[in-house]
């Protein structure tokens, strides 16, 4: 080989070599800064749809109080046709919770979609939904647990979802749920939501900004390696359970580390976790270092106990959305964009 040669064929190789970093680097630069379709601000006058994408509901006293607040709030309810069937656990067939969510999916003058409760079912009827005429018209999809199939699938789509209330859980006359009424409202009417906690001992130092996603660990672990499995690059991820012990808590996280979640993360945030009940502390290890030993190697805050998950104080989480995270030894702000 001459030395003309020799050259042409390493300028070749430094070419390709920058130019596949370089288109590595976009492709990391469009995960990060893809910013979020929010729907429009509901306002007085506003139709919702309440319905139930998965667990069966008993009747409509059951979620009286979702009623009366939405009414309070100048928003006109219709339901799914099927929302008080019941199918064993479930709020009626596949086919008859599919048709109700998609009929709230396709209908432009239903401005959000509230999911009366969660349990379970979301998944089952997920990839028969066509969101084609959502993406046209988005709307707020609103709820938490079981919901969290529904959050990602939207957040994949490129829009964004609310984390929150939902009817069942609801209690008017409880003081504690009185800063989760008003954090959903924020989000919902477009007002400027933050949050300011006492921090906790076992929270990780610092400052970082990214988009929250999440939801349910359980359901987050049970998407991994679908087509609805989170790409955490850019990410501030947002986690809670109930039910769960801490063997099966272990289990979950590790998985999320071993399928990269944590590698770009820029934050992560753990919601309430009712353990399983009488389960004690046989595994060995708390919560927070089961959480703390999954985030090994990386340096992005971590945050504890904030008020959000099966919880009767459930602050809204505007999924998607941007979020600074400023995390002292003294205090916690969440800050939404």
């Amino acid at each position: 080989m001459s030395k003309t040669t020799f050259f042409k064929f390493i300028l070749v190789f430094i070419l390709f070599f920058v130019s596949n970093t370089i288109l590595a680097q976009n492709d990391t630069e469009v995960a990060i800064t893809r910013d979020l379709i929010k729907p429009p601000n509901l306002k007085k006058g506003d139709t919702i749809m309440i319905l139930s994408p998965a667990g069966r509901i008993k009747d409509k006293t059951s979620i009286e109080a979702g009623i009366r607040l939405a009414n309070h709030w100048g928003l006109v309810v219709f339901f799914g046709n099927h929302m008080l069937s019941q199918e064993h656990t479930f709020a009626g067939t596949d086919t008859q919770r599919t048709e109700d969510l998609q009929k709230a999916l396709d209908d432009p003058s239903i401005k959000a979609i509230w999911a009366a409760r969660g349990g379970y079912g979301a998944v089952r009827i997920i990839d028969y939904l066509d969101f084609s005429k959502f993406m046209e018209n988005p709307k707020w999809v609103i709820g938490y647990s079981d919901i969290t199939v529904l959050h990602n699938k939207i957040h994949d789509l490129g829009f964004q979802s609310i984390h929150g209330q939902m009817p069942l859980t609801l209690d008017l006359e409880d003081p504690v749920q009185k800063e989760s009424i008003i954090s959903l409202r924020k989000s919902l009417f477009g007002k400027k939501l933050s949050y300011k906690l006492d921090s906790s001992k076992y929270n990780r130092l610092g400052e970082s900004k990214g988009q929250v996603v999440g939801g349910n660990l359980s359901i987050v672990y049970s998407m991994l390696a679908s087509n609805i499995d989170l790409d955490m690059r850019g990410k501030v991820l947002f986690i809670e359970d109930v039910g769960e012990a801490l063997y099966h808590v272990d289990r979950m996280m590790i998985s999320l580390k071993r399928a990269g979640y944590f590698k770009n993360c820029k934050g992560l945030i753990v919601g309430d976790f009712r353990l399983k009940k009488n389960e004690g502390n046989s595994f060995g290890k708390t919560l927070e270092e089961i959480v703390l030993e999954a985030v090994e190697g990386t340096d992005f805050p971590v945050i504890f106990n904030f008020p959000a998950g099966h919880v009767d104080d459930n602050r809204a989480i505007i999924m998607g959305d941007y979020v600074t995270l400023k995390v002292t030894k003294k205090k916690v702000r969440i800050i939404f964009q």
